[in-house]
């Protein structure tokens, strides 16, 4: 029983220091991106599958009449 509790001390220690190692980097500015709103705009919007093939979106009611 007392190795049981030991382990489980044991993990809610760990599970604090990631906490407060999260919340240190967050308030340190470690998780702020610069980077990716000025580059936003030179990525396409869409998915480009392939220069040879064409997905086609059809209504449900061309679908049922082929």
């Amino acid at each position: 029983m007392a190795v049981i509790l030991l382990l489980i001390l044991v993990s809610v220690l760990v599970a604090g220091g990631f906490l407060l190692a999260f919340l240190w980097s967050v308030k340190t500015g470690q998780m702020d991106d610069d980077y990716t709103p000025s580059v936003r705009i030179l990525f396409e919007d869409s998915i480009k599958v392939d220069q040879k093939e064409e997905l086609e979106i059809l209504p449900l009611s061309k679908i049922k009449s082929r």
